[in-house]
């Protein structure tokens, strides 16, 4: 056998399995938001949900068919920064607050928390009585609300650490 030949028998392999490796992962599907029912509690307060003021938050693991809810947006949002909480978040989802009653936001105006823009350091205070990270599908809606009630706009990865964190506000 020929030395080219054997370099060929090495290299189409090597290629195939590279390509193979390389080959983009299957997409999983996110998982649809839940409609927020009366049965719903807060995961950290254990209250029914419904009956808070403000925007909420629902979180779905990949292990979990029920979504967990949180009675703010902040609390939602805590829980991703959480060490001592799962990391295997399939989903996370907040009322988007462009239309929606402070006192009822809804139970099926859900958007996905990566996508949204919020408004911190508003006068509007969310689910009992802490300050809230007020979340809109655009960031122009989220301007004009800043603009009305106070506050700074962010996107999900640039709201200061320290503003989930901080209970003490």
């Amino acid at each position: 056998m020929s030395k080219s030949m054997t370099i060929y028998k090495f290299i189409i392999p090597t290629l195939f399995i590279f390509l193979i490796a390389c080959e983009k992962a299957p997409q999983v599907e996110m998982p649809k938001p839940q409609t927020l029912t009366r049965e719903a509690s807060g995961y950290y307060c254990l209250m029914t949900v419904l009956y808070h003021r403000g925007p909420k938050g629902q979180i779905i693991l990949d292990d979990k068919s029920e979504a967990l809810w949180f009675t703010s947006v902040r609390d939602t949002i805590a829980f991703t920064l959480s060490p001592e909480e799962p990391r295997n978040i399939a989903a996370i989802y907040v009322n988007d607050m462009t239309d929606a009653n402070w006192d009822n936001p809804g139970e099926d105006n859900w958007i996905d928390a990566s996508k949204a823009w919020y408004v911190t350091g508003s006068k509007l205070m969310g689910g009992m009585g802490a300050p809230e990270a007020v979340p809109f599908a655009t960031k122009e809606k989220a301007e004009l609300f800043a603009k009305e009630q106070g506050g700074n706009v962010y996107n999900l990865a640039s709201i200061p650490k320290e503003y989930i964190q901080n209970t003490a506000q």
